[in-house]
């Protein structure tokens, strides 16, 4: 199956070089790079359910010029699953580019955007089956560059190249913890081969530890760990939605893999280490959707709400980590499988949510929530598959973000009553999280949903709005579609990860598990089956009836206008009220004045709590810090030939130094 990896790989790269030589051809660089791209995903997806299927293993080794690392491939369950994580959203989200690209064709060169999304989908391939720690982090590193390239398509807007600086700037920093753990683990192993790293690596000690908190920093700022998610909020809405779909259903995954491959470096994990993820993954969940609800901006919006379903599987893998460090095997299987599986449903939804408020943007114009309103008849299919990829991201009954979301509570539960008092009590933490977490993902799209599709239209935005064309509606229908499936058939999608999560513990799912799954089949297709029959009912019962519309009743008001509805902002005031100290949030209002006030403004700024409070402080102060080193930068040549000579016989002493120690 590596040769079919590896064809996947040469096909995109071949369609981004393809695309890069038709440069002044638009449409030429868009078939070009469109075409190549779904052949290899069509053709990596393939090779990679077939592999997780049958719990093939394979490697690959070779030599390259350059003096450390190799060329070491691998192929194994966790690899197989994330590559058909890869693969499948990647394919969906380049039929919709094709669509959505088009109205650039002759106003913007499309071979920069075409040439870096089939690197950046090229390089996470590369990323999840290297087997050697040099090729992972070249792969690493042009998977960040070719994003930020990405991001920045737009570069003539300020926003855009701000938000372009900002996250090149979280990875560079992200990506220095990571050369700072590989380098420890070279340095333990004497290569940078994975192999060798796992069997020198003494399990709960020190290394592991240190090695295990720098992959949480340099993972999770990819990933968008809280407070290291200050680059997501503002690089999803200034890169192009069919990017954003892909940056946030697969790209930010590749920190999670990241931190699993981790752990298999590193042995049997002690305890505190999933502690540490389920604490992470509380305020991490929480922190995502409160911003969500404060956001105006569609894109932002879902960036927060990405944070917040990050949230959910660091609570998962915490959850599984305690379980597996105590040896308790139906613990660990649950909170693994419910991490994974979610890391799968929300690529799907979450992909789906980012190509409906492209699609919105494409027919409006905008992404200001305010401005939108009745949408949902202009855009049906756009409005249905956005409720559908609503109702997966909540987790409710019917769509796939359920099943994970119910296995990590079972797998909590279990920790409760089979765990010692202590590490069963914080795993029980994730309980009342997630339900915290999952009444407020209700309220964040019922506004959303609400204020964008129905109602009446709020601004002349919406008067010419209509639905996408047939390459941006259909990937929306089959994602949608695959939520659904997942979510009625939870028990199939659990087989198909099983042997990725038996990496981590060797406990298979247990019959309750199962029971509760096939329980969850039994009442979706009911209530499935419900709706089908409620829907053909209407319709039989209204045929040939004349049926009419008519405003509904406006409460007393003579002339309703839709002014008069609830804005986004004064929908979720109230809840937001426990929470106002947790959400930065500047008020500048100039009141009405006098007997007839000829104007009267309000206006609010939303900022985030993290970047606000934690990491702009951080960063003033190690830049003053930094400023105390200017000292030495004199201007003298002199001077800088004593730095280097006494660099010299510094480095000379500690090799002499060495040397005689051996």
């Amino acid at each position: 199956m590596l040769g079919w990896i590896g064809l996947s790989i040469g096909l995109l790269i071949g369609s981004a070089l393809g695309a890069a030589v038709a440069f002044r051809a638009d449409r030429s660089s868009l078939a070009i790079g469109t075409a190549g791209s779904i052949l290899a995903c069509v053709t990596g997806a393939a090779a990679s359910i077939a592999a997780l299927v049958s719990s093939l293993e394979e490697s690959f080794l070779a030599d390259w010029p350059l003096p450390i690392g190799e060329i070491h491939v691998g192929l194994d369950s966790l690899s197989a699953f994330f590559l058909a994580c890869i693969f499948v959203i990647s394919g969906l989200v380049t039929v919709y580019g094709a669509g959505y690209l088009r109205p650039y064709i002759g106003k913007r060169r499309l071979a920069p955007a075409l040439t870096f999304f089939n690197l950046l989908v090229a390089a996470m391939v590369a990323l999840v089956i290297a087997r050697d720690g040099i090729f992972f982090l070249v792969a690493w590193e042009v998977m960040s560059f070719a994003s930020f390239f990405l991001v920045t398509f737009e570069n003539d807007r300020e926003d855009v190249r701000r938000a372009g600086m900002t996250y090149l700037i979280a990875s560079q920093l992200g990506v220095a913890f990571l050369f700072a753990m590989f380098a420890l683990l070279g340095h333990s192993a004497g290569s940078f081969n994975f192999d060798s790293f796992a069997g020198n690596v003494p399990a709960g000690g020190s290394l592991a530890g240190i090695c295990f908190l720098l992959a949480v920093v340099g993972f999770g700022t990819k990933a968008g760990f809280v407070p290291l998610h200050i680059w997501l909020p503002d690089a999803h809405p200034a890169a192009p939605s069919h990017v954003s779909a892909l940056m946030s259903g697969v790209m930010i995954k590749m920190g999670i893999y990241g931190l699993l491959r981790t752990l298999l470096f590193l042995g049997s994990p002690p305890a505190w280490w999933g502690a540490l993820l389920v604490g992470i993954g509380i305020v991490t969940g929480i922190s995502g959707v409160l911003h969500a609800l404060t956001q105006r901006d569609i894109k932002r919006l879902l960036a927060y709400s990405s944070v917040e379903n990050i949230g959910i599987i660091a609570l998962g893998l915490g959850v599984g980590i305690i379980g597996q460090s105590h040896g308790n095997g139906a613990v660990a299987f649950l909170g693994y499988a419910g991490a994974l599986l979610h890391v799968f449903n929300h690529g799907l939804f979450k992909s789906l949510l980012f190509e409906g408020a492209g699609s919105v943007l494409h027919a409006t114009g905008t992404r200001n929530i305010e401005s939108l309103g009745g949408l949902y008849r202009h855009m049906p299919v756009t409005g249905l598959t956005f409720l559908a990829g609503s109702l997966a991201i909540c987790g409710l009954p019917l769509f796939n973000g359920f099943a994970s979301e119910w296995l990590v509570y079972l797998g909590a539960f279990q920790a409760g009553s089979g765990l010692p008092a202590a590490w069963g009590v914080t795993a029980i933490a994730a309980i009342p999280a997630l339900a915290l977490i999952g009444a407020l993902a209700v309220a964040c799209f019922v506004r959303a949903f609400g204020v964008v599709f129905l109602g009446e239209s709020r601004t002349e935005a919406v008067t010419g709005a209509h639905e996408a064309g047939i390459a941006m509606r259909l990937p929306m229908i089959v994602t949608a579609v695959l939520c659904a499936v997942v979510g009625i058939w939870p028990a199939g999608a659990l087989r198909l990860i099983a042997p990725a999560v038996q990496m981590f513990t060797h406990a298979a799912a247990t019959t309750e598990t199962l029971e509760s799954l096939t329980a969850i089949t039994r009442i979706a297709s009911v209530l499935a089956g419900l709706v089908i029959v409620l829907v053909l009912a209407r319709k039989v019962l209204l045929r040939g009836r004349e049926v009419s519309q008519a405003p509904t009743w406006g409460c007393g008001y003579a002339l309703p206008t839709p002014r008069m509805q609830y804005s986004a902002a004064s929908f979720v005031e109230p809840l937001l009220r426990p929470f106002m100290a947790l959400i930065p949030i500047r008020v500048r209002r100039d009141g009405p004045n006098g007997f007839f006030p000829v104007k009267a403004t309000y206006e609010e700024r939303l900022g985030d709590a993290a970047g606000e409070r934690v990491l702009a402080p951080a960063s003033r102060a190690f830049i003053q810090a930094l400023s105390r080193v200017r000292i030495i930068q004199q201007g003298r040549i002199q001077l800088y030939l004593v730095y280097i000579a006494a660099t010299l016989v510094i480095l000379l002493v500690w090799q002499l130094a060495g040397v005689t120690g051996r």
